[in-house]
């Protein structure tokens, strides 16, 4: 059986109310969810908030799931249409940081770190400075940005999830990405060795902020799929916007939220399916 039939006997079962299959659908998707959730809204806790409304979502409407694009490929199409017109904004929107913005902000305090956990340190501006960089783009042309550039999805593929045309998603997308490199290219060390900062001299200034917290590293630490991060894996091979804004871990959703929506699905309490 290949796999979109696979899929579609998963999905088949799910509706009738096969719980180990429900359980399954969910399995399916949750870590891809949460990656997406995770880019837009900035922060662990905000994406685990995002991520558990959206699996009810994906549960809720899997009856008018008709395999017109894989089950991952639909479960981002919900997610975008969350993620896109939530009115709660995550504790890094609210910042409405922009491009200008954070470049004075990545420039000022420069220092080289001498303490202990440098490269660790290191490693968690990295990645908590490319999620600011997403956030100075717009909630649409992050979305475009993110599923285009850091995804690598097929244009035809990601304008289905974005239920635009593929002319119209490729025009976003390469705003986005202008907005992007431009930045990248002036302040950002990895891609131009000139730029002023380098993770490693931003760690004294973030943690002077309060937004490094050396007991809590959420993302360098993050529990991931694949066990050894691909950001690791990845970060000889960085020399353009894309690449650094791509090196992240395969983040895995924290079980327990993942789980709640289980629990709750299986209590009675809530229909399972429309």
């Amino acid at each position: 059986m290949n796999p979109a039939d696979e899929e579609a006997e998963l999905v088949a079962r799910a509706i009738d109310g096969d719980a180990d299959a429900l359980e399954q659908v969910v399995r399916t998707v949750q870590d891809a969810v949460y990656r997406l959730a995770l880019r837009m809204t900035g922060l662990p806790a905000d994406a685990e908030d995002a991520t558990q409304e959206i699996l009810i979502r994906v549960i809720t409407r899997l009856s008018s799931w008709r395999a017109e694009a894989a089950l991952t490929t639909w479960a981002y199409r919900i997610a975008v249409n969350y993620l896109l017109n939530q009115r709660r904004r995550s504790a890094l929107e609210r910042r409405e940081l922009t491009f200008d913005e954070l470049g004075a902000e990545l420039a000022d305090g420069l220092t080289e770190y001498q303490g202990p956990d440098a490269g660790l340190l290191a490693e968690e501006v990295r990645l908590r400075c490319t999620q600011a960089m997403l956030q100075c783009l717009d909630r649409a042309e992050r979305l475009v940005y993110v599923l285009g550039e850091v995804f690598e999805l097929p244009s035809e593929q990601a304008a289905w999830v974005l239920d635009t045309t593929a002319a119209a998603y490729r025009k976003r997308l390469e705003r986005a990405r202008r907005q992007v490199r431009a930045f990248v290219a002036g302040n950002c060390g990895l891609v131009n060795p000139d730029a002023a900062c380098h993770c490693s001299r931003r760690i004294v200034a973030a943690r002077a902020a309060g937004r490094l917290q050396p007991g809590n590293l959420g993302l360098a630490r993050h529990p991931t799929t694949t066990g050894v991060p691909a950001a690791a894996r990845q970060m000889h091979q960085l020399h353009d916007a894309a690449s650094v804004l791509r090196s992240h871990p395969d983040y895995a959703v924290p079980r327990a939220r993942s789980e709640a929506v289980l629990t709750l699905l299986h209590s009675g309490r809530f229909p399972l399916v429309d």
